[in-house]
């Protein structure tokens, strides 16, 4: 009986050991797929869009491939930064409407997205050194042109992130994950529940050891009232990647600030859909 209890504890301890060995694995390989690059083969724009290929250098010295078409003279030009694991065609149908409407328009791909260089996806961190880039080569070759951006998700992050000097003209930021903590609890929680609380911390500790930086670098929210810009925030009522965020970046700007929030029924902005609602067009536009 003896040698049988110690034989059950033993066992018991080995699947304990097991148990946790393939957890901790399992945590090991969400984290790194969570940075894994989403680079493709992006091809020649799409014919409704009269752009042009370019291709940029951050400051970090990565690739940025981008498309680029002036617009009427005096009308401005706006920057598209689309989502995570997206790319720069994600954005065409909103940069139709902006052509449509005179505007010049530059779509990019983020860093370690689409066509341009990068190691890792960083969650708006290193991104913003591409961002930059961008608005860069806007500033220099478009002078006295009024510059606006419209980013999506990761997009959005990446460009408050960049803390632009000088301020864009105008900024208009969809679904924007307000904290990596936030961002990462909220996904887990929908497809693990309580258990995503668990494994939260597990995977906010391999920031820095894999991307050199820390969740407290990547708080969006705190940088969104030093803009400088007037800002549209964006919100769908079916976005679950980022509940309530929409009015929470709108209360952390100064009372003083140029700001418009709004959220639109049945839009899961996040999912970067190549379609813009009818309803958020004038909006855009008139902003």
């Amino acid at each position: 009986m003896i040698w049988r209890a110690r034989s059950w504890q033993r066992n018991s301890l080995l699947m304990l050991c097991g148990a946790l060995a393939f957890a901790a694995i399992a945590v090991v390989g969400i984290g790194q797929s969570l940075i894994r690059p989403a680079n493709r083969l992006v091809g020649a724009p799409p014919a409704q869009l009269h752009v042009q290929s370019i291709l940029l250098r951050s400051t970090a010295g990565e690739t940025v491939s981008a498309w680029f078409a002036h617009g009427i003279a005096g009308q401005g030009v706006v920057l598209l930064l689309h989502g995570v694991r997206a790319d720069r065609r994600a954005m065409v149908s909103r940069a139709k409407l902006l052509q449509d409407a005179g505007f010049g328009v530059m779509l990019m791909d983020l860093q370690a997205h689409g066509e341009s260089g990068g190691a890792h996806i960083s969650f708006g961190w290193h991104e913003a050194d591409g961002v930059r880039a961008a608005l860069n080569y806007l500033q220099q070759n478009l002078p006295h042109e009024r510059i606006g951006v419209i980013g999506v998700s990761l997009g959005a992050a990446s460009l408050v992130l960049a803390k632009p000097v000088p301020a864009p003209s105008a900024v208009v930021l969809e679904s924007m994950y307000p904290t990596i903590t936030e961002a990462v609890e909220n996904r887990l929680a929908m497809r693990l529940g309580c258990l995503g609380n668990m494994i939260a911390p597990a995977l906010l500790w391999q920031l820095p050891l894999r991307l050199g930086i820390s969740a407290d670098q990547l708080r969006p929210i705190d940088a969104v009232a030093s803009l400088g810009a007037p800002v549209l925030i964006a919100g769908g009522t079916l976005d679950l990647h980022t509940p309530r965020v929409t009015k929470r970046c709108a209360c952390s700007m100064p009372p003083a600030s140029p700001k418009s929030f709004g959220c639109w029924r049945a839009l899961p902005t996040w999912t970067c859909k190549p379609t813009t609602p009818k309803a958020m067009q004038p909006r855009y536009c008139l902003f």
